[in-house]
C-alpha cells in the first residue's frame, strides 16, 4: 500500500524540575543549598530513511511521545536528560503545521534530521539561586513544559524526470522499457495507482530517476479520479515528460490541453520547467499522421515512440539527459531550505492580557506571562512571593484595577488561583 499523506501528532517532554535541598553532612557546618538541576525533556525529531518510499509506517502510529526529564536531586546531582524520540521518514517528506497548513520543514537531503518538537528545559535547582543576598534560597524553578502540535507529512517523491498524461497512454510501458521498475501494465484506465519510480542509466551520463505518474483526467485538481493524490509529486521533477496517445480513438490536442491545464490550476509554476512533449503508440495505424497535425498544432518538437518496435526511445532519453542538464534547482512553493522559526522576544506582543471568564472570576492569559509561571515553583512560600511580585511588576494590578475588578473576585493564572485584595 502506498501512502503519501497522513496527520500525526507529536509531543516532547517536559524538562525535570528543579530541587530545593540543604547539605546536613555531620562535619559540614553551614553546609548551604544543593538541590540539583531538572534534565531536558526529550524532543522529537524527524530523521530522512532513503530505504523508505512511502508513510506507509504511519498508518498506526499516529503518536509520537517523549519522555519528561528526570527531576533535580540533593547534593547538586542533576536530573537525567530524557532520550529524543527518533522518527524514520522517506526522502522527500514534506511537513506542514496541521492547523496553520503552513510549511516547516522539507526534508530533501539523505540523513537529513530536524528537531519538530523540542523538549523543554529542565528547571533550575535552589544551588543555582544562591547569591551575596540571598545564601538560603528556598525556591527551584519548575521544568519548562514540552510541545505538542499536529503535524501534516506530505511525501512529494524526488524524481528528475516526471511522466505525465491522460490514462493508458504508455507512462508504465515507457518505464519498464528504460528501466529495471516493473509496474503494472494493463489495456485499461487507472492501471497505475500509485506512483513508480526507475532509475535510468543511458550513455555516460550518470543515472537519472523518472517517475510514472498515475494518469490525470479533466478536474484532477478538484480531486476527480486520481490526480489530487498525485499531483503533488509532479512538484519536484526538474523535467515533465508529457505523454500524448497517438490511437485512433483519441484526440491528441485536447488531451494535452486538458492535462496542462490541471497541472496549471494545481500550481502554475509546473509548466514553466522544461517540458518534452512525447507522441505515444506510433505503430498504430495513421500515427504518423496524427502526429504531424498534432505537432503543427501545438507549435512545438514532437518525439514519436513506439513500446512496440523501440522507436524513438533513443531520442527521448537523449532529450532527456540534454533538459537535465540545464534544469534549474526545483523549489517547493518557493521555498528552498525551510528553517526553523526562532522567537524574537524584541516583538510587540503583549505580556499578558486578562478576560473575565464569568462573574467574579477572570482569568490572565498570554504566552509570555504563563511561560514565567511555568518555570516558578510555588510550593514554597519564597516561590509563591517570587511569582506575585513578578506579577506585580509586569502591571497586573494596574490592570485588574482599570477593569474595575472588585475585592474578593478570583484571578486565575493557568491552575493557580489567587482572590484579589486591593
Amino acid at each position: 500500500m502506498f501512502i503519501d499523506r497522513c496527520v500525526v501528532e507529536v509531543r516532547s517532554g517536559k524538562g525535570g524540575d528543579g530541587a530545593i535541598a540543604f547539605r546536613h553532612e555531620k562535619y559540614v557546618a553551614k553546609g548551604g543549598p544543593s538541590g540539583g538541576n531538572g534534565g531536558r525533556g526529550g524532543s522529537i525529531i524527524f530523521k530522512v530513511d532513503k530505504t523508505l518510499n512511502s508513510l506507509f509506517n504511519f498508518r498506526h502510529s499516529k503518536a509520537f511521545i517523549a519522555k519528561e526529564g528526570e527531576k533535580g536531586n540533593i547534593k547538586n546531582r542533576y536530573g537525567r536528560n530524557a532520550p529524543d524520540v527518533i522518527v524514520n521518514v522517506p526522502l522527500g517528506t514534506v511537513v506542514l503545521d496541521a492547523e496553520t497548513n503552513e510549511l516547516l520543514f522539507d526534508l530533501n537531503k539523505e540523513g537529513q534530521e530536524v528537531v519538530v518538537a523540542k523538549g523543554g528545559r529542565g528547571g533550575r535547582g535552589n544551588a543555582a539561586f544562591k547569591s551575596d543576598r540571598n545564601r538560603v534560597p528556598k525556591i527551584a524553578e519548575n521544568g519548562l513544559p514540552g510541545v505538542s502540535k499536529k503535524l501534516i507529512l506530505e511525501l512529494k517523491l524526488i524524481a528528475d524526470i516526471g511522466l505525465v498524461g491522460m490514462p493508458s497512454v504508455g507512462k508504465s510501458t515507457l518505464l519498464s522499457i528504460i528501466s529495471s521498475a516493473k509496474p503494472e501494465i494493463a489495456d485499461y484506465p487507472f492501471t497505475t495507482l500509485s506512483p513508480n519510480l526507475g532509475v535510468v542509466n543511458h550513455g555516460n551520463y550518470q543515472s537519472f530517476i523518472v517517475a510514472d505518474l498515475p494518469g490525470l483526467i479533466e478536474d484532477a485538481h478538484k480531486g476527480k479520479g486520481l490526480g489530487l493524490e498525485f499531483l503533488r509529486h509532479v512538484e519536484r521533477c526538474k523535467v515533465i515528460v508529457h505523454i500524448v496517445s497517438m490511437e485512433e480513438s483519441n484526440d491528441p490536442v485536447n488531451a494535452y490541453k486538458t492535462i496542462n491545464n490541471e497541472l496549471k490550476m494545481y500550481d502554475k509554476n509546473i509548466l514553466k520547467r522544461p517540458t518534452i512533449v512525447v507522441a505515444s503508440k506510433m505503430d498504430e495505424d495513421g500515427a504518423v499522421d496524427r502526429k504531424n497535425k498534432f505537432e503543427k498544432t501545438i507549435k512545438k518538437k514532437v518525439i514519436g515512440i513506439s513500446a512496440l518496435t523501440n522507436e524513438g526511445v533513443k531520442e527521448l532519453l537523449d532529450k532527456c539527459i540534454e533538459e537535465l542538464s540545464k534544469a534549474p534547482e526545483v523549489r517547493i512553493k518557493n521555498y528552498l531550505d525551510i528553517k526553523e522559526k526562532v522567537y524574537d522576544a524584541r516583538n510587540d506582543e503583549a505580556i499578558f492580557t486578562i478576560n473575565k471568564e464569568r462573574p467574579h472570576e477572570w482569568r490572565i492569559i498570554g504566552d509570555k506571562v504563563l511561560r514565567t509561571y511555568s518555570l516558578i515553583n510555588i510550593s514554597t512560600d519564597e516561590g509563591l512571593l517570587r511569582l506575585l511580585t513578578y506579577l506585580r511588576k509586569i502591571g497586573v494590578d494596574e490592570e485588574l484595577e482599570r477593569l474595575k475588578v472588585e475585592e474578593g473576585d478570583t484571578i486565575y493564572l493557568g491552575d493557580f488561583a489567587f482572590e484579589y485584595i486591593k
